[in-house]
């Protein structure tokens, strides 16, 4: 257990319940207030639960990893909100069918197998890039928020599923905005505006649907063609990621002949799964970077002599990697100040004490990136774009957490920071992304940490 010295049972926090109406307004600045309020333990109660707030790193590792056995994930909003969606995939399982899932898909995103996918990457970018062309030529504005999410849809899918999508990665794209809009959005009771309601459940219905179509229809694909490995590669996957799950295939192979998945609808769990988890937190992260740089042109100048000085004008590999520190730090404090996931939430299984204060079972426990990022005991300047506080830093355990903490910390780690730095080398070899004058930029806290008007940028040629 997690303890200081005791001086109350109950943490200290507002007396009255929270409106969430007004919480889910604004949910950064609401748990931001808590914080800086009454501190690094509060207590709230909102829509019937009792919710601490952790916002030290030692709380987080407590209970993300020391005591993680004694917080459950069954039961949290983030349950509420995935479930739907996803099934009982990785992100929404728990026990031994968690770990069953997390052993089966570990293989695919080691470090040794993500390396080779680094063509997969720079050839994904430079076919962006070319379809940029005219924008760039005209100086007309590009939606880099939704190109992004196009380009690391189609090199996840390529990547780790051996599937080419072209020409539904927009599609996807929108999708997946609809979703985040309807399951981040919560309606207060009574709802102030039933026809929002239905709109957003309507546009949800159709995601899904969309969603699950492209799912099984990589799956029916793939039992068609007999899987990708030598011989019987289904028509239009790639060998690229092959070898990189399990010998000869890939990891929807390896999905496909482990006994623990039998049925499509497993399939289709941990398919969609992979393929929502692992794209849009990259875009966001690289759209953020690019952000960041563009505000701050003295940090853009130092990834871009690195970018020229390492490269040469070549395209990035995996073995590059070492030399572009820079470009990492860039895209590592970019997810300091905007975490794609901005919340952890957890159930109490069974009594505890964290900081002092007990913890009884079934308390929603939570913490928030976006607040612990900028603790200001441990960040200098916490507010600002500062990417050398990342060269050598030795921060304390489970202090930053853009892929989350413990046991349960993303699987695709490493696979996502190769990607963004050689997306954010190759872009910066050839365009310089300025934002549109005047254009709002705002976090929104969905399921993920988003632009809410999305991110329009003008591409200048080098």
């Amino acid at each position: 257990m997690v303890r200081t010295v005791p001086t109350h049972t109950v943490p200290p926090g507002p007396a009255d319940d929270v409106d969430m109406a007004l919480m889910r307004e604004s949910p950064l600045d609401f748990i931001t207030g808590l914080a800086r309020t009454y501190g690094d333990v509060t207590r709230h109660r909102a829509d019937g639960d009792t919710v601490y707030l952790l916002n030290r790193p030692e709380y987080a590792r407590h209970v993300l990893k020391d005591n993680g056995a004694n917080y459950t994930k069954e039961g949290t909003p983030d349950d509420a909100m995935l479930r739907p969606l996803l099934g009982n995939g990785l992100l929404t399982s728990n026990g031994a069918d968690w770990a069953r899932q997390r052993h089966l898909t570990a293989p695919a995103f080691r470090p040794s197998a993500v390396r080779t996918f680094d063509t997969i990457v720079t050839d994904a970018t430079a076919g962006m890039l070319e379809r940029w062309r005219p924008s760039v030529e005209a100086g007309t504005p590009l939606e880099v928020d939704q190109h992004l999410t196009a380009l690391t849809l189609g090199i996840l899918t390529h990547a780790i599923l051996g599937a080419d999508i072209d020409g539904i990665g927009e599609g996807f794209g929108r999708a997946v905005d609809a979703v985040n809009r309807c399951i981040g959005h919560y309606v207060p009771t009574p709802d102030p505006d039933p026809a929002d309601t239905a709109r957003r459940y309507a546009d949800f219905g159709r995601a899904r649907v969309f969603l699950n179509t492209v799912t099984r229809t990589l799956i029916a694909a793939r039992r068609a063609g007999g899987g990708s490995t030598a011989g019987g590669r289904a028509p239009g996957s790639s060998t690229a990621g092959g070898g990189s799950a399990g010998a000869g295939g890939d990891l929807l192979d390896t999905m496909m002949s482990s006994h623990h998945l039998v049925s499509d609808e497993d399939l289709r769990d941990q398919v969609l799964t992979i393929v929502m988890a692992g794209h849009e937190t990259t875009a966001k992260s690289l759209t953020w970077t690019l952000y960041l740089l563009d505000r701050h042109p003295e940090e853009l100048a130092k990834v871009r002599e690195e970018v020229d000085r390492v490269l040469g004008g070549r395209p990035p590999t995996a073995a590059d990697l070492a030399d572009l520190p820079a470009c990492r730090r860039a895209i590592q404090e970019a997810m300091r100040l905007y975490p794609p996931v901005w919340l952890i939430s957890r159930r109490a299984a069974g009594p505890d004490v964290i900081g002092g204060y007990d913890v009884e079972p079934g308390t929603l426990v939570c913490v928030s990136q976006w607040v612990l990022h900028r603790h200001p005991e441990y960040w200098t300047e916490p507010d600002a774009y500062r990417p050398d506080r990342f060269d050598g830093a030795d921060l304390p355990s489970h202090l930053y957490l853009p892929f989350g903490g413990g046991d349960r910390i993303c699987v695709g780690q490493h696979f996502a920071m190769l990607e963004a730095v050689l997306v954010l080398a190759s872009l910066l070899q050839s365009v310089r992304l300025e934002l549109v004058e005047g254009f709002p930029v705002e976090p929104e806290a969905l399921v993920t940490l988003r632009p809410k008007h999305g991110m329009t940028m003008i591409a200048r040629p080098r």
